[in-house]
């Protein structure tokens, strides 16, 4: 958009209040020195001079910081607010600022804490089932294993000791046959004898190589099973506690949560409510949710105002802008340093007007305080030594604008070119002269600005109901 159609734009309301307006309401909106040249006519009059003019928006604001220590609900799941410290009150560190409840949580904590003990009494069961696995292997190995082979090898040595007598018995029954003394029978028993012991030899050997090669092995493997057991089982537990034990600490910090303290020096405020709102968001039995931010302490050192500026101006701004800023007993230049990309939501508490959010920076000083009331005049042009006439002589038909100027014949009607204009007055870029004397409200005076008004009207109409009827032959 053009700075030529926003004027135009702008100009046409202009002229439409000044319709409705009466002459008191035209002459109020024009400088005393501006009072009719005629008196003797009975419409009144101005001299089209030459002037500078200034085009501004205007606004109405409030105070704030652009960079704010955001104190913020870090209780999960929300919680009630039970108390809040008042908005403006200076602290430093450590002071409180808001205490949320904290029954809800105080009853989590002991069911947790329950769960932590019984989770401790698993682990410390488990760590003994370890222990103890682990002293049963080395009882085997130190002990029943050695025992075992003790038992085995003195099983041995008796039977090579009974072999070795059965053997001497056999040589001395031998000798004893052959002199006639002991009887063959006798003889054969005597080697039997040999036979058993030398078998029971082998069989206590082999019950020894048994032993070690597959009992032991066997019985190592077996309590050693039971200790990875016993060992993944306590490894579960430890996992078990760490987590229980995670739960409550996290239980105890949101416990801690409920009483929030400042963590810098500064003045606390609460943050900007909804504009339809009576009360703020944080007040004694409110409700809040989780990362709601409940207070803020405001960098003094960074100060802003924020206005709305309505659609039809916003393409008028640019960055860098000058600004005045009226406060109660102080009047700052600030400078345009942000103008939003998207419009606010309308509503019926902003009379459904469509504005943009537009940051003021204001410099540096003592007396800057969140929420001090402001309002802020953003000079969009500045024309030097233009023909300017008053928006009240300035009538819109259907084809153009147009003043009516007295003359010795009368009052005649102007074609006119309009450029900028402001609340009060436009500029003239054809149509008129200096020292032209044009009439103030014409549409009170002269019939035919009343019939140019109505013929526009008229026109308006008949657009809106073609609109309408080709709107109905489009729809199925």
């Amino acid at each position: 958009m053009n700075d030529s159609n926003s004027a135009s734009r702008w100009l046409k309301r202009l002229l439409v209040l000044a319709a409705l307006a009466g002459t008191a309401v035209a002459l109020g909106a024009i400088a005393p020195g501006l009072m009719p040249s005629a008196t003797k006519i009975k419409h009144l009059t101005h001299k089209v001079s030459r002037g500078d003019l200034s085009v501004m928006v205007t606004e109405n604001g409030a105070v704030e910081s652009s960079n704010n220590k955001e104190i913020k609900c870090m209780v999960k799941g929300g919680s009630t607010v039970l108390w809040v410290i008042e908005t403006g009150t200076m602290v430093k560190p450590g002071d409180e600022l808001v205490k949320l409840d904290q029954s809800q949580i105080e009853d989590k904590i002991l069911q947790q804490k329950i769960v932590f003990e019984n989770a401790l009494a698993n682990k410390i069961t488990a760590e003994s089932d370890v222990a103890v696995a682990q002293t049963s292997i080395t009882e085997y190995l130190e002990g029943t294993f050695k025992a075992e082979k003790s038992n085995i090898e003195k099983e041995i040595f008796e039977a090579e000791q009974a072999l070795r007598k059965s053997e001497l018995a056999v040589q001395s029954a031998l000798r004893l046959t052959a002199k006639g003394v002991v009887k063959d029978l006798q003889l054969e028993g005597e080697q039997f004898a040999v036979d058993s012991a030398r078998k029971d030899l082998e069989m206590k050997r082999t019950k020894l190589e048994s032993l070690e090669k597959y009992n032991k092995v066997k019985s190592v493997q077996e309590l050693e099973s039971k200790l990875r057991a016993a060992q993944a089982k306590l490894a579960s537990y430890e996992a078990s506690l760490s987590l229980e034990q995670a739960r409550l600490e996290r239980e105890k910090k949101q416990l801690e949560n409920c009483v929030i303290r400042a963590e810098t020096e500064g003045m606390v405020i609460f943050p900007s409510m909804a504009a339809w709102k009576d009360t703020p968001d944080i007040t004694e039995g409110a409700v809040v949710r989780e990362q709601q931010t409940l207070l803020m302490i405001p960098d003094f050192t960074q100060m802003q105002v924020k206005v709305g500026i309505h659609e039809s101006k916003v393409d008028r701004l640019k960055v860098g802008m000058k600004a005045k800023v009226q406060l109660q007993e102080l009047v700052l230049e600030g400078e345009v340093s942000e103008i939003a990309e998207v419009t606010r939501p309308a509503g019926w508490w902003t009379g459904n007007l469509v504005k943009y959010d537009t940051i003021i920076k204001l410099p540096q000083h003592p007396g800057l305080k969140p929420g001090m009331s402001a309002v802020v005049d953003i000079v969009l042009a500045e024309h030097k030594d233009v023909l300017t006439v008053p928006v009240a002589a300035i009538i819109e038909g259907s084809s153009g604008l147009f003043c009516w100027i007295q003359t010795p014949e009368g009052v005649r009607k102007r074609l006119v070119k309009v450029g900028d204009t402001n609340d009060q007055f436009s500029i003239i870029l054809d149509g008129l002269s200096e020292s032209d004397e044009v009439v103030l409200n014409p549409l009170a005076y002269i019939d035919e600005a009343q019939e140019l008004a109505m013929e526009l009207d008229q026109g308006g109409r008949k657009e809106s109901e073609t609109s309408k009827d080709t709107t109905k032959s489009k729809s199925p």
